[in-house]
């Protein structure tokens, strides 16, 4: 999606680098309007994680998973002065996700809708006229036929929201591998006040070259919740960025009403 979401699907194929990415890499945000951070230690450079840091890593995407549903807030930069904003619930359960998306240019805001999306791709479709309430119950009003699903682009929208449902996981990961996979802890910061550890991911292979830094950066609590992912892409000088909000009780994700059939 190379400047805003499309309810077609004429748009270029490019490369698929983010699935290698999201297989090998073992733990899975920033911009205006979403919470602010700040640095509050930088008395110490980047460094190999410690083992209790690693541990803490390792139990983020259980967590997240055992949060589910959780409210989540991405924003991706599409080039060209074009932002896409993605305000939804993830269920890691099922892998679903349901939001609503707008999409803003340099002269202001271009489109707007919902957004739905699983693992093997995403479906937009206008907000039903007359319905209120969170995307997830919208999205119930909409018929399967309106819905425009498509597969997964190397766009940075795509990228992210690809990513995003697969961060949880119903296990934690080896904390033994994460360290030995190049993970490393790049400071401390401060959001909505409370303390996170920054985590370099760990390396994926062919994605960052030996001794290089992972694009995915982790803000871990001391109990292993995760709160904020980014990814940066090639070409972009603004990451993906991924915030979480926590668990939403009253979320009820609709039944993959994208789906063809």
């Amino acid at each position: 999606m190379a400047r805003k979401p499309r309810t077609d699907t004429r748009r270029p194929r490019r490369g698929r680098w983010l699935r290698a990415l999201v297989a090998i890499v073992v733990c899975g945000t920033a911009a205006g309007g979403l919470a602010v951070y700040r640095t509050v230690s930088d008395e110490a450079a980047e460094r190999p994680v410690t083992t209790d840091e690693a541990s803490r890593l390792a139990l983020s995407r259980l967590n997240l998973h055992q949060a589910s549903p959780v409210g989540v807030t991405l924003t991706a930069a599409e080039g060209g002065g074009v932002t896409i904003r993605v305000e939804g619930v993830v269920d890691y359960r099922s892998h679903r996700g349901v939001g609503r998306y707008q999409t803003t240019g340099a002269s202001g805001p271009l489109d707007h809708g919902l957004i739905v999306w699983d693992t093997g791709g995403l479906g937009l479709a206008p907000e039903p006229a007359g319905v209120d309430g969170p995307a997830w119950q919208q999205a119930e009003h909409v018929p399967r036929a309106g819905w425009s699903p498509r597969s997964y682009t190397a766009d940075p929208l795509d990228a992210g929201l690809s990513l995003l449902v697969q961060l949880g996981a119903d296990r934690p990961d080896n904390p033994l591998l994460l360290a030995q996979s190049g993970a490393r802890w790049l400071g401390r910061d401060r959001i909505d006040g409370r303390s996170y550890d920054r985590f370099a991911g760990p390396r994926a292979q062919g994605a960052a070259p030996d001794g290089g830094r992972s694009p995915l950066t982790y803000w871990v609590d001391g109990d292993g919740a995760l709160r904020r992912v980014t990814m940066r892409m090639a070409g972009l000088g603004t990451p993906t960025t991924v915030e979480f909000s926590g668990h939403d009780g009253g979320a009820k994700l609709p039944e993959a009403p994208w789906t063809a059939g």
